[in-house]
């Protein structure tokens, strides 16, 4: 079988494209340089849209047992979750590494090759496919896909083979980063300011390891990560903090800095750049991670109806013309929280006038949304339903007609558009008809609302990604052309001059 989809990157965010991919029935494949993953864990956990879109797949079980944070913070300027109507607690940390092989247990039950030890070097553009080249445990090699999408981090091979351009923000500071064992530390969770623009953080992960952070103004931005070493990294913490750590044992060690980048284009062509290579950013409360994985919640279902040919090239084009956006304000989202969160004192009165601006709802709530990725609206066409443009929230339920409840969280398992009808003016036979029309695209689901959404929802279509497409009452589109525009041509073409 034809190739559809080289990915290249093995990290969450090419895992969990590449199962989105095989969920519309693409055949895939992961190429990644590393002979097995890391282990290491730059993120820990991820925000509640991320956390959302593994529930839409069924997921989340397979992460075992985490935990949801029920304070939120905006560049250590705390507000309260539990003020707003919806929950926006993230995953709280939850290593990398687990992520990671959750969803590389996921592709390995669905029988997604992953191809490690492989690395990319090259590639070129056909009208119909691209050609990439590579280095193997068996030496060069050759292979062919008809798109190829780069979620090989910020210095993505992909993303310079290709030719696409990139904003740069260059780093004027640096950061080391450990997880260790054999010590007991003070828990600094959202980390502990110190004179002169320092801080150290500290995370307790379970089982005595712990993450540590040190943000030190005097290390240089530009330290070579394979030069790094532990003593590096204690004496650093023993010189802002007077506690000695030289006697831990380091499992990794990272040397980073704060420099950032936005990728010109999402899309060159047959060629797609997600997460890191896209978007780069400082690590941050796992906001990089988390956008990266929204990513390929918006990417692959595209990708898919247009490699199935039931929708025209120019779906693509929505990928950036959706995620670019969210990419320019992730990087000055993250620029803005780090000035809070590592300015010196001379930041104290910004920090005291947000604090109180905190402890009103519409403020927290416009954070709040920033953090957890919930506040995030595409253009679904004019309309004045809240929901329309923003992710359908997945803990509400349906009464089904055999009066069964379901979350909407599981109506999207199958990664298909859910046409909800609860019998209101749209009626439930002209949805069935159009749902009919758009076969193994659409699942048309029946029933009605427990305890009716304010305002009242009679019909409702949600893309793959969770995101409301169009309502009945508050979208002024026709339900055909909605359809039309993001799910391809239907089988029963409309006669000429008809709507609806």
């Amino acid at each position: 079988m034809e190739t559809g989809v080289i990915i290249v990157g093995a990290g969450p965010v090419g895992l969990m494209l590449a199962g989105e991919l095989h969920l519309a029935g693409v055949n895939v494949t992961v190429f990644d340089k590393l002979p097995a993953p890391s282990g290491e864990s730059r993120a820990l956990g991820f925000n509640r849209r991320a956390a959302e879109s593994f529930d839409q797949r069924g997921l989340l079980p397979r992460l075992g047992t985490f935990r949801w944070g029920p304070m939120g913070h905006f560049g250590g300027v705390r507000f309260d979750l539990g003020m707003l109507e919806e929950d926006h607690s993230g995953v709280l940390g939850l290593s990398q590494a687990r992520t990671e092989d959750m969803l590389g247990g996921w592709l390995a039950d669905l029988g997604v090759p992953v191809r490690r030890g492989c690395e990319v070097t090259g590639l070129s553009e056909r009208s119909d496919g691209v050609d990439i080249t590579f280095e193997g445990p068996e030496g060069p090699g050759r292979d062919s896909a008809r798109y190829v999408v780069g979620c090989d981090g910020p210095h993505s091979t992909i993303r310079t083979a290709a030719g696409i351009p990139a904003r740069r923000w260059e780093a004027t500071r640096g950061m080391y980063t450990a997880e260790i064992t054999g010590i007991t530390l003070r828990p600094r969770p959202i980390g502990e300011r110190l004179p002169g623009g320092h801080m150290v953080v500290c995370t307790p992960l379970g089982e005595g390891r712990y993450r540590i952070v040190v943000h030190d103004r005097t290390l240089t931005p530009h330290q070579d990560p394979d030069t790094l070493t532990f003593p590096q990294i204690a004496d650093a913490w023993q010189r802002l903090t007077g506690e000695s750590v030289h006697q831990a044992r380091a499992h990794w060690m990272w040397s980073c800095n704060n420099a950032a980048l936005l990728a010109q284009d999402y899309r060159s062509g047959r060629i797609l750049l997600a997460g890191d290579a896209a978007h780069a950013i400082p690590p941050l409360a796992a906001w990089g991670l988390s956008a990266g994985l929204q990513d390929a919640a918006n990417l692959g279902w595209k990708l898919a109806a247009v490699l199935a040919g039931r929708a025209p090239e120019a779906l693509l084009d929505t990928y950036h013309a959706e995620r670019h956006p969210v990419g320019e304000h992730l990087i000055r989202n993250a620029q803005a929280a780090s000035l809070l969160y590592l300015g010196d004192a001379d930041i104290d009165p910004l920090r005291g006038v947000l604090g109180e601006l905190m402890t009103h709802k519409d403020a927290a709530g416009q954070l709040a949304g920033i953090v957890s990725g919930l506040g995030i609206t595409y253009d679904m066409g004019p309309g004045e339903h809240p929901l329309l443009g923003r992710r359908m929230p997945l803990d509400r339920e349906l009464l089904r007609v055999d009066g069964t409840r379901i979350r909407i969280a599981e109506l999207l398992h199958t990664a298909h558009g859910v046409l909800i009808d609860t019998g209101g003016a749209g009626g439930a036979g002209k949805a069935a008809h159009l749902a009919e029309d758009w076969a193994e695209r659409i699942d048309l689901v029946t029933g009605s609302w427990p305890q009716g959404p304010d305002p009242a929802l009679e019909a409702v279509l949600i893309r793959p990604d969770g995101y409301v497409a169009w309502t009945s009452p508050g979208s002024d589109s026709d339900l055909r052309d909605v359809l039309d525009h993001w799910f391809g041509t239907p089988r029963t073409p409309r006669p000429t001059g008809a709507r609806g």
